[in-house]
């Protein structure tokens, strides 16, 4: 396992620094610095973003496969800066989806609807499938940079830097993911401009559409569980 090279890479280089103290000055130095650099260099390879990158985007695909074959649950689409979706026991709602042709079904009955309502449908499926692969792209991203942020914390701390200069040199990349995450909110008005367009035009919808202006508005504002800013739509 990769955690397991690490920590093995960890150790080896802990447990080399009291044979070294054994050895004379000269020969200490020399061999400290060898090990160390080849623990480091072992860091560096074992967490090699292309390698957990590759995994990362094959489990993307597949979810972004699934998003545009399978139905969605417009019942649980829920606007929320968490990183689990509220899902509400008392929900009296009957279940009701919204299909990849565009159909809208509820409490597994299709609800009749003309072209108008179709197209509709379809814009507002978009909307959460195209905001839904947005916040997966970003995870990659900052799954890639997450792995890269903290081999640089392992390594700065192998080489002897604090704990302020590692913050430093991982701060460029937070802020990456921080920006990235907030670009979701900028997607947030569309969203609700086609779920109330969808609501005007399709009154058996009304039930389900729940985002509210309030909700673009705080985007900017809010913070997840890490007190991180990112949007999430949600399809139980």
């Amino acid at each position: 396992m990769k955690t397991n090279a690490i920590t093995a890479s960890i150790l080896a280089l802990t447990l080399l620094l009291p044979l070294t103290a054994c050895s004379n000055q000269s020969d200490q130095d020399n061999h400290a610095s060898s090990d160390l650099t080849q623990a480091a260099k072992e860091v560096q390879k074992q967490t090699s973003p292309s390698v957990i990158g590759a995994q990362i985007q094959k489990g993307i695909a597949q979810a972004k496969q699934e998003l545009l074959t399978q139905d969605i649950d417009v019942r649980g689409v829920t606007y929320n800066r968490a990183s689990k979706p509220v899902h509400d026991e008392n929900d009296s709602r009957p279940k009701a989806v919204i299909t990849p042709q565009g159909d809208f079904v509820v409490a597994g009955k299709t609800v009749e609807a003309t072209p108008e309502q179709h197209a509709l449908l379809l814009d507002y499926r978009q909307q959460i499938v195209g905001i839904a692969e947005a916040g997966m792209d970003i995870g990659a991203s900052s799954a890639d940079m997450g792995v890269d942020m903290a081999r640089t914390a392992i390594v700065g701390a192998l080489t002897g830097k604090s704990d302020k200069d590692i913050e430093a040199s991982i701060k460029p990349q937070t802020d990456k993911i921080e920006a990235a995450a907030m670009q979701l909110c900028k997607r947030m008005p569309a969203l609700l401009a086609s779920q109330q367009k969808l609501a005007a035009g399709m009154p058996a919808f009304q039930p389900y559409a729940t985002m509210t202006q309030k909700d673009v508005d705080d985007c900017a504002r809010s913070k997840d569980e890490n007190g991180k800013p990112g949007v999430a739509v949600f399809s139980n």
